[in-house]
């Protein structure tokens, strides 16, 4: 071996070694941000030192056209590009190209103070697996954030990612926020836009991460060649619509449920004549009204569970107890059997209305109300044969424990 080729190997194991003394990444996403990227680099790394941390900042280029790689570079970050446009592709790519264990994000527009670092580090010490800063806990500078964001959007979806996964966040979409490499990787992040945000939030809640809030300060940005990348009405929707296709629960399930009871209580009530409630009264119209209602509401139930299986046979998501418990005591057979029945309800019933009519001598038909309730009873019934087959489709791809 020549003395070159040792010089290079040693240098390759002193780098080696560099990269795993690594404790702390900042990694900041930049799309054109030439006027703050420069100060955020500096901040970190100033921190960082101030601190004792062993860390670096990555800057993820995300196809700025101003000169901000070369400014962050200047300043110290190791600067990896990300061609595909988005927020969440470009802190994907800054997770996955940091070397250190612990990952603190933030924006590279100087709206988060980054002197603040050490807390976030402190709280991946002592356990947690996200922390998340909190602007509601903290302080909002005047001017920092739009009217409505404040005051509507963030809080109006904040509140729904907190209802519909059980988290307990103060505010869901802050762009300061630190979590463990491990638990990124648990993660299995794959949003590409604003809405990473909220997926990071939701696949700790749905995988019973450790999720702490610490009060940070949001000042106005350092931009004035051009606005903020959010759009809040575009943005906003990216957010609910991601919450809403991961929680089958609230977007079928509990819908679907409250159509059938609104649609069962006048199928039901209104089978022997109408009913007057003090000047209104609901006769047939509204029978069927409930008929349709109960049809809709069953399917929109059933498309629930197909949501549910799948994602829990694909493994998407924690497991689902009412997956579980059903895979337990459902099965194919039996969900024939209890679509039988309401099926072979629902014929008993236009069977009797036959004989009535015949042994009437075929004259006028005056069967309505429990022919409209035979044949609600009978579209249920077929829907929940053809429901449990597919639902048994689905369940072959993670077959329930139990089996072998």
């Amino acid at each position: 071996m020549n003395a070159t080729s040792g010089k290079g190997e040693a240098a390759i194991e002193t780098a080696a070694k560099a990269d795993a003394d690594l404790e702390v990444s900042v990694v900041l996403p930049c799309l054109n941000e030439a006027e703050t990227v420069g100060t955020c680099v500096t901040a970190a790394l100033e921190t960082m030192h101030r601190l004792g941390l062993r860390g670096e900042v990555v800057v993820v280029d995300n196809g700025s056209e101003d000169g901000s790689p070369e400014i962050a570079r200047a300043a110290g970050a190791r600067v990896v590009l990300e061609p595909r446009r988005g927020y969440g592709n470009a802190l994907r790519r800054g997770a996955e190209e940091a070397r250190g264990e612990l990952l603190v994000m933030a924006d590279a527009d100087d709206s988060y103070d980054l002197s603040e670092l050490g807390r976030f580090v402190d709280e991946l010490r002592a356990g947690a697996d996200l922390v998340m800063g909190s602007r509601v806990l903290g302080r909002i500078e005047a001017g920092a954030m739009p009217w409505l964001n404040r005051r509507i959007g963030n809080p109006l979806l904040s509140g729904i990612l907190n209802l519909f996964f059980k988290g307990r966040v103060s505010d869901a979409h802050c762009g300061m926020r630190a979590l463990t490499r491990q638990a990124y990787r648990r993660m299995k992040a794959s949003a590409p836009g604003m809405e990473f945000a909220s997926e990071m939030v939701i696949k700790a809640s749905l995988a019973n991460m450790r999720i702490v809030d610490i009060p940070v300060t949001l000042r106005r940005d350092g931009r004035a060649a051009h606005g903020p990348h959010l759009r809040p009405l575009r943005d906003g929707w990216r957010h609910l619509r991601f919450m809403l296709l991961h929680s089958p629960t609230w977007l079928f399930l509990i819908p679907g449920a409250v159509l059938m009871l609104l649609g069962l209580v006048p199928l039901i009530a209104l089978g022997w004549g109408p009913v007057r409630i003090g000047v209104l009264t609901f006769d047939y119209h509204y029978m069927l009204v409930g008929s349709l209602l109960s049809i809709l509401g069953f399917q929109v139930v059933m498309t629930g569970l197909f949501a549910k299986a799948y994602t829990h046979g694909a493994g998407l998501y924690a497991a689902d107890p009412l997956i579980e418990s059903m895979q337990r005591h459902f099965n194919l057979e039996r969900g024939i059997a209890v679509g039988a029945l309401l099926f072979a309800a629902g014929f008993v019933l236009d069977l009797r209305i036959l004989v009535r009519w015949l042994q009437s001598g075929m004259g006028a038909l005056n069967a309505i109300r429990p022919a409209t309730q035979a044949s609600t009873l009978m579209i249920i019934g077929a829907q929940t044969i053809f429901s449990s087959f597919f639902l048994s489709l689905l369940w072959l791809v993670r077959p329930p424990s139990d089996e072998r």
